[in-house]
């Protein structure tokens, strides 16, 4: 090929591939013009309808409230600040007022210099950010001062302020009742246990919608607030935990389980004659040796009772008439026999030989043991039968979810053996919670009539009463009167004469059980290391107001009996309730005009005596004139006399209240340490001492 032909051909290429370009080029662009003119506003349309979603608006969740109007949970509204400093502002107007406002937002959050901020708005609005985040969880007293600064005082459309709410859910009182209470987590949207999850539907009320626009960085914006369908704020649920009394209890097991080192326990207070829970304690404790309300242990946790279910056993040989209290029962040196199984007290009783009523005073395994054993081993399933009568063995029907069920081995069950029936009469063999336990002793302090445990009062929107929960029976009458009486007084004698004499009070009486269980370690059998300590009972006697049970587990500082590790629990729980209520102290006396109030309130701040006067409706005399006063008991009612207080010395503190002794001591520059509960027993400085400013003083409390 001669080059010039060469030549011509490279430039006939070279204009092929020119136009085949061309060509290419103009398909394209004629393909651009179509879709942008023929398929533009639908591929437009769909494009938009995949960037907005019609999102959930959270409704304000409904409050749990106490007994006496506490908060017990509620919920917090937080914000979310976002600006758009493009739309509607010109560069003019943006100068003038963005040091202001880069100022104001320091000032609020305190958390970027005036510079920081001003940095940020600057270059949010370089950057065409129209949706620009400034702060999180913002408070609603912090928005309402946002709401006022230049340029976003002019709201959303003119001023960019852009406004996300959302909500918390808060525990004012923390760790009092929690697993009870249960939690709400908003962000999840899940409830955890407790009534928030047993009244979710009452309390969560109606969500609202609103679209939502996906811009850059994935983020999602309100389209239109206007056409938002509003949420429906839920219902309030008022409990019947009296949170005074949920604060004593809870305080009470706390220091004992950490005395004894215990691995978990619980408390619970009820109202005799309604069955209303007053209070419910479960503390556990953690890696870190903290105890903190980790599981609702007197709900789930099902365990062979011990001691205090004897009580059930001798009702059901008291019902059958096959015993009387003075009969004679042979416990011997304090161990029997029952196929090859040794059952042991914990001590010889007496000469060996006591009576029924000791059987239960005096905690006898031995005894309660023998009389099932010689009364029913020919017939085990009417022993049975009996505690079947009280509903014992069925579960309360808690709204709370996690109530364990009872078991209570009926003799066609596979593990019924021979031991089995002197096992169930002193409380093994058999699982029932604290919450059943207590339920059956609220029974015998309302003269038979048991009471399912309440949890709630009413449900409100705003002040309209929505639902009324009234008191509910569940049997009305687990035991004939004559036998209910019998039980009362073997009660009122544990604490007399018995096992748990050592909480006697001399200012109101008692009724309770101890109990004592070792626990077993799953297919190990039991060992002498693990127990749990238990009492049960009720305050007054007289007129029983409040039944408590304390169950304390696995108490390993050296002792384990109920009498000495839970015992104490409850005479400090209704000591404290006791020296707190009024109408208690009324029902002790004789109600009469005799009624001596300076047996109860010695001394304190004279208008709290005077309320105190009023509510007791008793006689007595008293200095109007003096801020302290000091009773002076007379044969018929009182005197109370004023107790000078010096401005520069240590006052008298006996007596008193430990609020008005503190609250004097305070005045003084003094620090204050209180040990114990109820009345100033005793201080650590002399009355007349020169007040030191900084010095600590003790002051020792008693109730007696």
């Amino acid at each position: 090929m001669t080059t010039e032909k060469a030549i011509k051909s490279i430039h006939l290429k070279s204009i092929v591939t020119y136009l085949f370009m061309v060509l290419f080029a103009l398909a394209i662009m004629a393909k651009i013009l179509f879709i942008q003119f023929k398929e533009g506003d639908g591929l437009r349309k769909m494009g938009i309808n995949r960037s907005i979603e019609e999102k959930e608006i959270s409704a304000l969740r409904g409050n749990i409230y106490s007994t006496n109007q506490s908060l017990l949970a509620v919920t917090i509204p937080k914000y979310e600040i976002r600006v758009d400093l493009i739309s509607n502002k010109s560069d003019r107007f943006f100068n003038a007022n963005i040091d202001s406002l880069a100022y104001g937002l320091s000032r609020i959050f305190k958390d970027r210099s005036k510079a920081q901020y001003k940095k940020t708005l600057t270059r949010a609005r370089a950057q065409k950010n129209y949706y620009l985040r400034v702060k999180r969880n913002v408070s609603y007293k912090q928005l309402l001062e946002v709401q006022k600064l230049p340029i976003l005082r002019l709201g959303r459309n003119k001023g960019g302020l852009i406004i996300i709410k959302s909500n918390k859910r808060e525990l004012p009182y923390r760790e009092l009742a929690k697993r009870t209470i249960g939690i709400y987590n908003y962000e999840a949207g899940k409830y955890v246990v407790g009534l928030e999850g047993a009244f979710n539907e009452t309390l969560q009320g109606t969500h609202g919608k609103r679209l939502m626009q996906k811009i850059a960085g994935g983020t999602w914006m309100p389209v239109d607030p206007t056409n938002e369908i509003k949420p429906k704020n839920g219902n309030d649920l008022y409990t019947t935990i009296d949170i005074d009394i949920q604060d004593v209890t809870e305080d009470a097991l706390r220091k004992q389980l950490i005395k004894h080192k215990a691995e978990h326990g619980c408390a619970i207070v009820m109202e005799v004659e309604t069955g209303e829970i007053r209070a419910i304690a479960n503390l556990g404790k953690d890696k870190n040796g903290r105890y903190s309300e980790d599981y609702n242990y007197a709900i789930g946790e099902a365990e062979e009772p011990g001691s205090t279910f004897k009580l059930a056993s001798i009702l059901v040989a008291l019902e059958d008439g096959v015993i009387n209290l003075s009969d004679s029962i042979e416990t011997g040196n304090g161990s029997t026999t029952f196929y090859g199984k040794t059952i042991r007290d914990a001590h010889k009783i007496g000469d060996g030989t006591i009576s029924v009523r000791e059987v239960i005073e005096q905690s006898s395994n031995v005894g309660i043991a023998k009389i099932i054993w010689d009364n029913y081993s020919a017939e085990p399933q009417k022993f049975i039968d009996g505690l079947y009568k009280t509903g014992i063995h069925q579960k309360l029907g808690l709204p709370i979810k996690g109530e364990a069920s009872p078991y209570i081995k009926n003799t066609k069950d596979k593990s019924w053996s021979g031991i089995s029936l002197p096992w169930i009469a002193y409380g093994y063999e058999l699982n029932i919670t604290p919450l059943q336990t207590l339920a059956f002793y609220n029974a015998i302090a309302n003269n038979g009539r048991m009471m399912k445990p309440l949890f709630i009062k009413e449900i409100r929107n705003t002040n309209d009463v929505i639902d009324t929960y009234e008191p509910i029976v569940l049997n009305e009458q687990i035991a004939s009167e004559e036998t209910i009486e019998k039980l009362q007084s073997m009660l009122e004698g544990v604490v007399l004469r018995g096992t748990a004499k050592n909480i006697r009070s001399k200012h109101y009486s008692i009724a309770g059980k101890t109990g004592t269980a070792q626990l077993a370690q799953k297919n190990k059998g039991y060992n002498r290391k693990n127990y749990k300590a238990s009492f049960a009972g009720y305050f007054p006697t007289e007129k029983p107001k409040y039944s408590c049970i304390i169950v304390i587990n696995n108490p390993s500082n050296g002792f384990y009996y109920g009498s000495s590790v839970a015992a104490p629990v409850f005479k400090n729980i209704a000591d404290r309730i006791y020296s707190s209520h009024v109408e208690i102290a009324i029902s002790e006396e004789d109600k009469s005009n005799k009624i001596n109030p300076a047996n109860y309130y010695k001394a304190g701040a004279t208008e709290d005596i005077q309320i105190i006067l009023k509510e007791m409706n008793a006689a007595a005399k008293i200095d109007e004139a003096s801020e302290i006063v000091i009773g002076l008991p007379a044969a018929d009612s009182a005197h109370y006399a004023t107790r000078k207080i010096s401005e520069t010395k240590i006052p008298k503190l006996i007596g008193m209240t430990a609020r008005d002794a503190v609250y004097l001591c305070e005045d003084l520059g003094l620090k204050v340490k209180l040990v114990g509960s109820g009345f100033v027993k005793t201080q650590s400085i002399i009355a007349g001492t020169p007040a030191t400013k900084g010095r600590t003083i003790t002051l020792n409390l008693s109730n007696s």
